[in-house]
């Protein structure tokens, strides 16, 4: 360790050493602006173009980029000689990250004065090339090949995927599972995380197959866990799971953390607890803010653009004798609306009060400095652009987790709203789903859905339905899947993000309603059993008749001596459930009895 810690040491000291001799002088650095409409009006006066270097802070290949072509004397003069210079951070600009999210970051945008694109491009470009796509704008700046114009979306008049393109989708579902390797998708290797809780989802439904693939692919996904630190890496290259890329963002340390916590409540394996534990170690290690939320990510990179596997390879005190990769210490709302739902997932799955505890000192952490009038969030402190419906979005999954998981109506009344925050500000002008972003990103842009958010928002607004039986929120539900039902927007992948929504907008939930004081140890043990039972799809509720009927009284629960607990359907309840222990195998018999009986009953 100490010998390959001398290397690393010497490795990153003669690296610095070049990059220092081949730095431009202070006087020759590009003036990086901010993103806005005011910069297409200075364009405009300068007979200029626009550049947009799209990074992330995490990022490898932006450092790479930014510490070689961003320096090249070539690529600088020509930058400075025709083109206005801006630079965002997509996770501080989720407008800007949705609109170019199939770029990969870096990603390369180049616009004329008025703001039409002429080429995108992804990833890191060199200097030689890039100098060489800078002198041909200048030569002939008519739009290459990369920027198609925009076809219309058609949305039909049904919220309803169609037969004909459940079954496509479910085809290319299939298709996409690297049987091999596991995972969804054979070049990069990633827990794609809705495919393996629609696998999931099928696996508690009695699908062999589709439990088989979902664990192939969790145990893959531990190959990207720091043994050090915690923590999951982004995702590994080559087709393998064993050749990541180092940076650790909240999307993936939250999801897998939750999908890991429900692999755990449905099989009980013990590999999924300790893959959720790593991931909780990090977070509360490296991410964890004084006041309880939570940062952004941890880089790639020790030193910026310098590889770092020999790093990762070290144990922790070898690390941390050369330094620790820099944390983004901005506080989002998004990204802690993502980690108080998987925090809960990790309580929902052990019963260790610490991780909800968590969950709602971050939660009441965005509250206390996040919160817009009306129920909705900012992104940060102070917003460039904004609002953006991923904040509220967000944070309202968050909170109607947090009531499924304590029965408190607290929080049921900060996800309506939330919600209703998002149906007033979001709406698609065009007639279905949802918009990221209020504000246009500039005046030749309009603000268009989101495919995954607006799965998340189905997801969300249908449940809250069932919770409250308001109308509103099953018609945003409806809303958002007329827009994902749209060929297009369904048929990109994963497939499985579309069908996840699709299946539960088509299916009441698992409703399991305790009656009981909450004060009464028997009702808890209740009310714990049913938490605790593996459904990713759950209406879970705790009536104490000392606070009023349920928000949606859809079921006239009778009022025992004892506390006990009701399994429903559409169309029947259990008896009352006395005991704890009787929960799981009367869930189980009755759930069966329904899928017996046909989709839908």
């Amino acid at each position: 360790m100490k010998k390959i810690s001398l290397l690393l040491i010497a490795s990153l000291l003669i690296a610095g050493g070049v990059s220092a001799q081949s730095k431009p002088a202070e006087s020759e650095k590009l003036a990086w602006l901010p993103w806005s409409d005011s910069v297409f009006a200075q364009a405009r006066q300068q007979h200029r173009f626009v550049l947009l270097d799209l990074e992330a802070v995490w990022c490898h290949w932006c450092h790479v980029m930014a510490e070689t072509t961003y320096r090249d004397p070539k690529v600088i003069a020509l930058l400075r000689a025709k083109y206005l210079t801006v630079r965002a951070d997509q996770d501080a600009r989720p407008d800007l990250s949705n609109r170019y999210e199939d770029y990969g970051w870096p990603a390369t945008v180049v616009f004329d004065a008025e703001g039409h694109e002429i080429i995108k491009r992804q990833g890191y470009l060199p200097p030689e090339e890039f100098a060489s796509i800078l002198q041909a704008i200048i030569d002939d700046p008519t739009p290459g090949p990369s920027v198609q114009p925009e076809a219309p979306l058609q949305f039909g008049a049904s919220p309803l995927l169609s037969p004909e393109l459940r079954a496509e989708l479910q085809k290319t579902y299939l298709a996409g599972y690297d049987a091999k390797q596991g995972g969804w998708g054979f070049d990069q290797k990633f827990l794609d995380w809705d495919s393996v809780e629609y696998s999931m989802d099928l696996a508690a439904r009695g699908d062999a197959e589709a439990a088989r693939k979902a664990r192939q692919t969790l145990q893959g996904e531990m190959n990207l866990l720091d043994p050090a630190w915690g923590g999951v890496y982004q995702y590994s290259v080559g087709g393998v799971w064993t050749e990541p890329h180092f940076e650790k963002i909240m999307s993936m340390q939250a999801e897998n953390l939750r999908i890991y916590s429900q692999a755990y409540a449905l099989w009980h394996d013990p590999a999924d607890l300790n893959a959720a534990l790593s991931i909780h170690k990090f977070l509360t290690t490296f991410l964890l803010g004084p006041g309880g939320a939570f940062y952004t990510s941890q880089d790639a990179d020790l030193v910026e653009g310098e590889h770092s596997a020999e790093y990762f390879r070290m144990d922790d005190p070898g690390r941390r004798r050369l330094g620790i990769p820099r944390v983004d210490k901005h506080i989002y709302a998004r990204e802690n609306g993502w980690a108080a739902t998987a925090l809960v997932a990790l309580y929902t799955a052990t019963g260790e009060k610490k991780y909800l505890d968590e969950a709602v000192r971050a939660t009441n952490w965005v509250i206390q400095n996040r919160s817009l009038p009306g129920g909705g969030f900012r992104h940060d402190s102070k917003d460039a652009a904004g609002p953006y419906l991923g904040d509220s979005l967000a944070m309202a999954r968050a909170f109607l987790t947090l009531y499924g998981a304590t029965g408190d109506r607290t929080w049921l009344h900060r996800a309506e709203s939330s919600l209703s925050y998002i149906k007033e500000n979001f709406p698609n002008p065009d007639g279905a789903g949802f918009i990221t972003s209020k504000v246009p990103t500039d005046r030749a842009y309009k603000p268009h859905p989101q495919r995954d958010e607006n799965v998340s928002l189905a997801r969300v607004s249908n449940l809250l339905f069932y919770y409250t039986a308001n109308a509103a929120y099953r018609l945003m539900a409806e809303s958002a899947m007329r827009y994902l039902a749209a060929p297009p927007v369904a048929g990109r992948l994963p497939a499985a993000s579309v069908l996840l929504a699709d299946l539960e907008v088509t299916h009441p939930p698992l409703h399991l309603t305790v009656v009981g004081q909450k004060d009464d140890p028997a009702a808890r043990a209740l009310f714990d059993a049913a938490l605790r039972y593996p459904s990713t799809y759950k209406r879970l509720e705790w009536w104490d008749p000392r606070e009023g009927r349920l928000p949606n009284p859809d079921v006239q629960y009778p009022v025992l001596k004892v506390a006990a607990a009701f399994i429903c359907t559409d169309r029947t309840c259990s008896q009352p459930i006395f005991k704890a222990e009787d929960l799981p195998v009367k869930i189980a018999k009755l759930t069966s009895l329904r899928s017996e009986s046909g989709p839908g009953n």
